[in-house]
């Protein structure tokens, strides 16, 4: 190889380089542009998990307390509308937690929610029939008192599974 090609050859490479680089430069960003693009929305994906997880957790157990000092009050004669507007308010707080969750949670705690809100649900229906004067043979406060003990194990599933899922060490 001559000296003449040589010098071919590298003005050759140099305008390919010249004309390359933008190009790469262009293609390098644009990698670098979607990389972080996923990372922000695995971020966002997770602070709606989290956001949803914190909002559930909250008003299940917001619901539960609720319902525990009205079956007290049930059981003592002395609740009263007040408390009736409290319970339903964490009714209906509880329920649009869960509607919210279903969007943005996996199975695995839609799952566990499910059988928390079967003993809410339960539990809540009594009071009601209760308050009401309305109970079945059975239906007592104290034993409702009793069955809503069953959700506590619930309560605490729920929170494991959620933490578990946020990757927070138990």
């Amino acid at each position: 190889m001559g000296a003449t090609t040589a010098a071919m050859v590298t003005a050759v490479v140099g305008v390919l380089g010249t004309l390359l680089a933008p190009v790469i430069a262009n293609w390098t960003t644009k990698r670098q542009r979607a990389e972080e693009s996923r990372v922000e929305e695995r971020r966002r994906t997770f602070e709606d998990r989290r956001a949803a997880y914190t909002a559930m957790n909250r008003a299940s157990r917001h619901f539960h307390t609720m319902l525990k000092d009205a079956l007290h009050r049930l059981r003592d004669g002395v609740y009263s509308d007040e408390d009736r507007a409290q319970v339903e308010e964490a009714r209906r707080d509880y329920r649009d937690r869960y509607a919210e969750s279903q969007m943005v949670v996996p199975e695995a705690v839609l799952r566990a929610s499910r059988e928390l809100n079967v003993v809410l649900a339960a539990i809540d229906a009594t009071a009601k029939r209760i308050d009401r004067g309305l109970a079945g043979e059975g239906e007592t406060a104290e034993q409702a008192l009793a069955d809503l003990k069953a959700a506590e194990p619930a309560l605490t599933a729920l929170r494991r599974i959620m933490r578990e899922d946020l990757g927070v060490p138990n």
